[in-house]
């Protein structure tokens, strides 16, 4: 397992990037539902970044990597603006993040990528490149456009520019409900579980940080063998419907952090008919419309 610089992801290093991003963003509510209480027997807090820009979480790591990468000097001049692989959401993210900045913004997207977010990158004026729907051709493509065009890549989650906008989430849940004794985090590549992990972890030791995965992922074996990649494969897409959560291995950069701060018994498993049936209640009886990633843990708490 990779070695971490323990200063490159810290409090001080998402409070920095909270100054930086904060007035760009939606300070994101949060819900409660006496229903969700009644069900799991706990008092239950929805943390919504559904309802921030560009519809996710992924605005914050998103805008951080941009403010602070091409705020360096030798950043601005060697390169003509910035590129990225995603499924969706981040490369949305990236987008907006870059439009804020009148930078030149390339998004590479596998071919299946659902339409609507094809659109919503379109939306802020990025230029897409499509590749073959795995990991490998993902990397393999943002690389090659990176050398041709001096493109500064900004990974979707092994960055710990983007970790340290994720943990931002942190910040403003324990300002809003400073005495949660439990967080549960979906969990694809590493980067949101990461950065608020490092956050709540420094401002209360004792608080729980849940992992949630789809089926298939493995997280727990993964963290109890202190391995990303059990059997050393080429990386892979979960076959979930939850799009969003599909990555199969967790970050060289995310995972050293994750193993710091989750048990392997903190993981909980979920299917996608979970997820669906989460998602479904949430829309039905919170009245908020969510994506299948984010019900995930949702499903955790009926079902796990």
């Amino acid at each position: 397992m990779s070695n971490i610089d323990p200063s490159a992801l810290s409090k001080e290093k998402i409070l920095d990037a909270y100054e930086r991003i904060s007035h760009y963003l939606m300070k994101t509510p949060v819900h409660i539902s006496t229903t969700v209480d009644s069900i799991v027997g706990k008092k239950v807090f929805f943390k919504c970044e559904n309802f921030q820009k560009t519809g996710s979480f992924k605005a914050r790591g998103a805008l951080n990597a941009v403010l602070s990468k091409m705020c360096q000097e030798k950043n601005a001049k060697n390169f003509a603006g910035i590129v990225t692989h995603s499924s969706g959401n981040h490369g949305t993210a990236l987008s907006w993040a870059c439009q804020t900045q009148s930078i030149p913004c390339t998004v590479v997207v596998p071919k299946d990528t659902p339409f609507n977010k094809i659109e919503s990158i379109k939306t802020y004026g990025s230029r897409l490149e499509f590749c073959e729907p795995n990991p490998t051709s993902r990397v393999e493509v943002a690389g090659r456009l990176s050398e041709e065009n001096k493109l500064l890549l900004v990974k979707p989650y092994d960055d710990y520019d983007v970790m340290a906008g994720q943990g931002t989430v942190a910040v403003e849940f324990l300002q809003q409900i400073p005495d949660l004794d439990a967080i549960l985090v979906s969990v694809s590549g590493g980067g949101l579980i990461s950065g608020i992990s490092v956050y709540a972890k420094s401002i209360n030791p004792n608080i729980k940080i849940f992992a949630v995965e789809p089926a298939g992922k493995r997280l727990g074996k993964c963290l109890e063998n202190k391995k990303r990649n059990l059997e050393g494969k080429e990386p892979t897409f979960l076959n979930t419907r939850a799009e969003g959560i599909k990555t199969e291995m967790c970050g060289e950069l995310t995972f050293p952090i994750i193993s710091k701060y989750i048990h392997p018994d903190d993981v909980f498993t979920v299917t996608d008919d979970q997820m669906i049936e989460a998602t479904k209640f949430i829309f039905k009886r919170m009245k908020m419309v969510i994506e299948l990633s984010a019900g995930a843990a949702v499903a955790a708490l009926f079902f796990g």
